[in-house]
């Protein structure tokens, strides 16, 4: 049986549709989600949430943080994402994030500001989402 996955920001839903697996990063490490999982919230970091399809591919969604709740009732699993920012692989302009990491970097190496820090992780992400 397959999961029932909506990845969403406030603005719109990023992805949704049913997948065979979820595997999520979250703050206190990776989990995964298959059809049957208990019932579970978990707090993401930083990172791409790999989604396998149906077919066997893979869709890749990077989220800056946010949560992941997992519901199971009467055979059916449901896994929603919600995340302050959300895009899919192929919404990421891979040039325009490495040009982010560029600057970020500079300018954390001139100063101490702890939300560089958070700007460059998103962007890292990003950048490495597209190889």
């Amino acid at each position: 049986m397959a999961l029932d996955v909506h990845v969403v920001t406030p603005d719109h839903e990023v992805w949704g549709g049913s997948a065979e697996m979820v595997i999520a990063r979250g703050t206190a490490g990776e989990v995964g989600i298959l059809s049957g999982h208990a019932p579970l919230l978990i707090r993401l970091a930083i990172g791409v949430l790999r989604i396998q399809l149906e077919g066997g591919g893979w869709e890749s969604v990077v989220v800056d943080g946010g949560f992941l709740h997992v519901t199971s009732e009467e055979g059916a699993t449901r896994v929603d994402v919600l995340a302050t920012q959300a895009e899919t692989a192929n919404e990421v302009d891979r040039a325009a994030a490495e040009g982010r990491v560029r600057e970020l970097r500079e300018r954390a190496s001139a100063e101490d500001d702890p939300s560089l820090t958070a700007e460059l992780a998103k962007a890292t992400v990003r950048a490495e989402l597209g190889e």
